[in-house]
C-alpha cells in the first residue's frame, strides 16, 4: 500500500517525527481526495435527480420509442449512471485506504479522531449510495410506466387505424367504453362517500355511547359524593367544637392562675 512507504524510514531520515509527518500528509491527501469526490458526487446526484424527474415531461405516450430502444435522454441517463457509479467506487476505495491507515501502528496516537473522520466519510458515502439507488429505482419505475402507457396508446391507435370501414364503429365502441369507465368511476365515488358516511355515523354512535356511559357513571357517583361531603362537614363541625372546648378550658385555667397569683400577693 501507498501509506506503507510513508512509515518506512530511509537511511538519511531515521527519526519517527518525519514518519509521523509523512503519514499525516498521506492522511490529508486521502481526505482531500474524499472531499473532492464527495463534491463531485453531490453535483452529479443533483443533476441525475433533475434528469430523472424531467424524464416523463420530454416524452409523448403516442410518439415515444419502444421500450427496447433508447432516445437521447435515455442515453444521457445511462451515461450519468455510469459516471455516478464510477465516482461511488472511487470514493469507496478512498474510504478503504483511510480505514487501512487508521489500523496502522503509526496512527494509534490519533486513532479516535481519525476513526471519527473516517466514520463521517463512510456515512456520506452511504447516504450518496442510498440516494443514487433510490433515484435510479424511481427512474426505472417511471420508464416502465411510460413504456406501458405508450404501448397501450400505440395499440389503441393501431387498432383504430387497422380498418377504414370499422373506424366509425371502433370510435363508437371506444366512446361507449369511456362512458362505462366514467360510470364506474362515479359509482366508486358514491360507494366511497357511503362508506365514509357509515364510518362517521359509527364513530358518532360510539361517541354518544361513551358520553351516555360517563353521564351514568357521574349520576351513580353523586350520592357517594354527597355522603362524603356530609361526612367532611360533620368532621369539621366536630373539630370546631373540640377546638372551642380546648380554648375555653385554657382560658379558664389561665384566669384561675391569674386570680391565684393576685390573691397570693
Amino acid at each position: 500500500m501507498k501509506y506503507d512507504t510513508y512509515f518506512h524510514l530511509t537511511a538519511d531520515d531515521d527519526t519517527p517525527t518525519s514518519a509521523m509527518a509523512t503519514g499525516s500528509n498521506y492522511w490529508e491527501d486521502l481526505r482531500k481526495q474524499a472531499r473532492q469526490l464527495e463534491n463531485e458526487l453531490d453535483m452529479k446526484l443533483v443533476s441525475f435527480s433533475k434528469l430523472c424527474t424531467s424524464y416523463s415531461s420530454g416524452h409523448d405516450h403516442q410518439t415515444r420509442p419502444r421500450s427496447d430502444s433508447f432516445g437521447p435522454q435515455d442515453n444521457m441517463v445511462v451515461a450519468m449512471t455510469t459516471e455516478v457509479e464510477q465516482l461511488l467506487a472511487k470514493l469507496a476505495v478512498i474510504n478503504d485506504k483511510m480505514a487501512e491507515y487508521t489500523s496502522s501502528p503509526g496512527a494509534s496516537s490519533q486513532n479516535a479522531a481519525l476513526m471519527h473522520t473516517l466514520q463521517r466519510h463512510r456515512d456520506i458515502l452511504q447516504d450518496y449510495t442510498h440516494e443514487f439507488h433510490k433515484t435510479k429505482s424511481n427512474f426505472f419505475s417511471l420508464r416502465e410506466r411510460e413504456d406501458l402507457l405508450g404501448s397501450v396508446h400505440r395499440d389503441i391507435e393501431s387498432y383504430k387505424n387497422s380498418s377504414g370501414v370499422n373506424n366509425r364503429r371502433t370510435e363508437l365502441f371506444l366512446k361507449e367504453h369511456e362512458h362505462l369507465r366514467n360510470s364506474d368511476r362515479l359509482i366508486d365515488n358514491a360507494i366511497s362517500i357511503a362508506m365514509a358516511t357509515k364510518e362517521n355515523i359509527t364513530f358518532q354512535r360510539g361517541m354518544l355511547k361513551s358520553i351516555q356511559t360517563r353521564v351514568t357513571t357521574l349520576a351513580n357517583r353523586f350520592p357517594a359524593i354527597n355522603s362524603l361531603i356530609q361526612k367532611i362537614n360533620l368532621r369539621k363541625r366536630r373539630d370546631s367544637l373540640i377546638l372551642g372546648g380546648v380554648i375555653g378550658v385554657c382560658t379558664i385555667l389561665l384566669l384561675l392562675y391569674t386570680f391565684r397569683s393576685v390573691s397570693g400577693l
